[in-house]
């Protein structure tokens, strides 16, 4: 099972708190005495030390100087930064627009070689048509009252996906045959969207593999979520967008892939899934 946001968020979190407890025991003090030193209630400490709640970089600073410890101070506001950007809620992201948000990714977009991508909602964005990709955004900012800046948002996801097609650069995607079956858009986008996966398909850079719904299988669908190269996991969740670089936690996401890929159908019976749900859609 490929490792939670809440776990990994609060795990690093936890590390954070850890590291000032102990130069609270390093400097001699209580919980009671720190709070002191920094004008605090003793309740704050001890949410913070306890990780309940996460510190300020004024927290840091002020915890630091109260533990005779400020050469720790950058060390320490560096291990909150990881942690703050972990996990990062949907409506923070998107509170510029959503043209913001997808332009924000694309500088990972070109410094990866390999890419790894699992979805079990939609059809993965580097590989969506414009009316897809219009219909996807399109009801992400009508549920979440967003700016109405969609067209921009979609020509900064079409710019994205130039790295497609680039030399040098690997491809694997896997998708839920449910995928395929439960569209957004209507049966014309949808139509529009199959026929664009067969094409895909037959890029000799790109493996697209479709995972089959059936009653027996021993691995059930996870959240979507993209691998880039062997550094970063990003996983879309509804709260969020949760980003991991621990190399544990990277490494629990690439054998969920490998897991998925293994029950996946590629070539042939992959582009068999494709055309039947094609003739769904009539």
């Amino acid at each position: 099972m490929a490792v939670s946001a809440s776990s990994s968020a609060q795990q690093a979190r936890q590390a954070l708190a850890d590291r000032l407890a102990e130069l609270c025991r390093d400097a001699g003090l209580s919980g009671l005495e720190l709070a002191e030193r920094c004008g605090w209630s003793r309740s704050k400490s001890s949410r913070i030390i306890n990780a309940r709640t996460p510190p300020s970089a004024d927290d840091i600073r002020a915890w630091c100087r109260a533990c005779g410890a400020e050469d720790q101070t950058e060390d320490l506001l560096a291990m909150a930064r990881t942690a703050e950007g972990m996990w990062v809620g949907w409506r923070r992201m998107e509170r510029a627009g959503l043209r913001a948000a997808q332009e924000a990714r694309l500088p990972l977009y070109r410094r990866t070689r390999r890419f790894r991508s699992y979805s079990s909602w939609l059809v993965p964005g580097m590989i969506q048509t414009e009316a897809y990709t219009t219909a996807a955004l399109r009801a992400v900012q009508k549920r979440r009252g967003l700016v109405d800046d969609v067209a921009g948002a979609v020509a900064a996801r079409m710019e994205r996906q130039r790295v497609l097609h680039e030399r040098g650069r690997r491809f694997a995607f896997l998708v839920e045959e449910s995928v395929l079956r439960s569209g957004i858009g209507g049966t014309g986008v949808m139509s529009g969207q199959l026929n664009h996966l067969l094409s895909v398909a037959s890029l000799p850079h790109v493996s697209l593999g479709v995972v089959p719904m059936s009653p027996e299988r021993e691995r059930w669908p996870a959240e979507g979520f993209w691998i880039y190269d062997s550094i970063q996991v990003n996983v879309e969740l509804i709260s969020g967008y949760l980003t991991l670089t621990q190399p544990s936690d990277v490494a629990l996401y690439a054998e969920a892939f490998a897991e998925l890929a293994a029950l996946a159908v590629h070539g042939r019976p992959a582009r068999q899934l494709i055309a039947s749900a094609m003739d769904t859609l009539g």
